[in-house]
């Protein structure tokens, strides 16, 4: 079992004797062999795939042309985060876990607990830097159609500079009194408990974030049924999904230029699936308007064709049935949409409210302590948010996932030359 040693100190300054408890990690038996080895498999597990999964997002996002777009800058700084949360705060966060006690002084005690608000707190509010470009996207079409680099790169120099901001402060003397008190004679590295500075660290890098979070997805769903209502009654929606390379089109000013009476388009391989959404009618063809002297060929409905000749390079085109009870269809997007958005806002929540609760409670109640396995779970557990981020905002994307197959095995998705 862990053992507690009581000390006690004559402070010279104030004439009086004081009382505390540091624990020592003394192991006594086979049970505590066992959690304690459960504990070290536990964090090493923890820290190994915080550090995969977010290198596999970024060396994704660099090598897939799909996803090397600004949208996802956002989501590569945000993996840049929580891999340093992987590299510089978790490593030291599990010695002092397993110690249970802190023994490495205080100039590492004060760039530990400032590299970790500094990391966690660029990683909170790239998900708040996400939630606002998905916002923008969603209810401005312009946004999206001309999304610049200027803006992407000024929110992850904001997200970065306030970041830098809220953990610098500690090094510069906003600390408690007790600062250096708790690390040399309790044994204990905390962050600046000062109840200016937590008021303000708390707020800066979760509260606001928050709630802002939680208008903006909110705002988004409202607006992503908006859309999912807004839809002829007697019509039906057909889903165009087609695969590399796109339909064939033909050139109504140039009908001479083939041997078909047509000419093809054929853009590079590098584009991906695409899904067209249009209304269309129980039956005859489905048609595009001309745009610019260029007609799509009519494609009938409720078929699937392959183009003769092209091998795995061919293209599908899946056209979707007639709905027989749309009001079902429309319950199911939404609900899809709910969900999404509620694992993306749910998740978040989880991890890291009951670190933040417990935060703003330490320096306002000196008797309101937390015993050492709860802050533990509690600090581990708004960790665990940096090894779950590239979870939840890569599973919902078909790129990232065709990504990742790519980089798990480089042979998927290659394509054999026509013989």
């Amino acid at each position: 079992m862990m053992r507690n040693t009581t000390a006690e100190l004559l402070l010279n300054s104030g004439g009086f004797h004081t009382n505390f408890t540091v624990e020592e990690a003394e192991i006594t038996g086979p049970t505590e062999l066992f959690w304690f080895a459960a504990m070290c498999l536990a964090l090493g597990i923890l820290i190994s795939a915080t550090v995969i999964g977010n290198v596999f997002v970024m060396v994704a996002i660099v090598k897939d042309r799909n996803l090397n777009n600004l949208s996802n800058y956002l989501v590569f700084s945000l993996a840049l985060a929580d891999l340093l949360v992987a590299l510089l705060v978790m490593p030291i966060g599990a010695v002092y876990e397993v110690k249970q006690q802190w023994t490495m002084g205080a100039a590492l005690c004060d760039l530990w607990t400032s590299c970790d608000v500094l990391c966690c707190t660029a990683s909170i509010l790239h998900l708040l830097a996400i939630a606002v470009d998905r916002y923008w996207a969603v209810t401005n079409v312009d946004y999206a159609r001309n999304r610049c680099k200027k803006r992407i790169y000024l929110a992850i120099f904001l997200v970065w500079t306030i970041s830098f901001t809220v953990s610098i402060a500690p090094i510069f003397g906003w600390k408690d009194p007790d600062f250096n008190t708790r690390i040399e004679v309790e044994k204990r590295c905390l962050v600046s408990q000062d109840l200016g500075y937590q008021i303000f660290a708390t707020c800066s890098s979760f509260y606001v974030p928050l709630v802002m979070i939680l208008i903006l997805y909110s705002r988004i769903f409202q607006e992503a049924r908006k859309r999912i209502r807004r839809r002829p009654g007697a019509a039906s929606q057909a889903m165009l999904l087609v695969q590399r390379p796109p339909p064939v089109f033909t050139d109504s000013k140039r009908s001479s230029s083939s041997p078909s009476g047509g000419s093809s388009f054929d853009p590079p391989s590098s584009v991906v699936d695409t899904t067209l959404s249009c209304n269309v009618q129980d039956n005859s063809m489905a048609t595009a308007q001309t745009v610019n002297g260029v007609q799509p060929v009519k494609q009938p409905l409720n078929a699937q064709t392959s183009s003769s000749g092209t091998g795995a390079m061919g293209r599908l085109l899946h056209i979707g049935k007639r709905e027989k009870k749309p009001e079902n269809n429309l319950a199911k997007r939404e609900k899809k949409a709910a969900k999404t958005l509620a694992i993306i806002t749910g998740v978040f929540v989880v991890c890291w409210l009951p670190f933040f609760i417990m935060a703003l409670l330490l320096p306002l109640c000196n008797e309101c302590e937390p015993d050492f396995p709860i802050f533990s779970i509690f600090l581990w557990l708004g960790y665990a948010n940096s090894t779950l981020n590239p979870i939840i905002y890569t599973i919902f994307s078909p790129d990232f996932r065709s990504a990742f197959k790519k980089l798990l095995c480089p042979m998927h998705g290659t394509q054999r030359p026509n013989l």
